[in-house]
């Protein structure tokens, strides 16, 4: 199970807002047949999948400000592919959430 980490920044329209476009890509994930786990976040969206359907759908993602208007898009991606182990976001945030409980404990 990989998990892909990715920020999209529309350039070139006259607002500088980006939530029609994260709508937008959150819509297009919320529709995919694809089986993926998708969570929103403040600054970016994560998804967990296959690595290959990942890859699929972030070249879907990187056309979506295209298809709103915007002549130009950066995209930041980082993908975190672990083979040695079964991985997934909840299982990261459950071992990082015992760590802290660990830590309180010993106070």
């Amino acid at each position: 199970m990989a998990i892909a980490d990715i920020t999209v920044i529309p350039l070139g329209k006259e607002t500088t807002g980006v939530s029609d476009v994260v709508a937008e890509i959150h819509s297009l994930l919320e529709h995919t047949a694809e089986p993926v786990s998708v969570q929103l976040t403040p600054m970016s969206t994560l998804i967990e999948g296959d690595a290959a359907v990942l890859y699929s759908l972030l070249a879907e993602i990187h056309e979506v400000p295209f298809k709103l208007g915007f002549k130009r898009t950066a995209v930041n991606i980082r993908i975190d592919d672990r083979r040695d182990k079964d991985s997934n976001m909840a299982g990261k945030l459950a071992s990082v959430n015992t760590r802290l409980k660990d830590k309180d404990g010993d106070q």
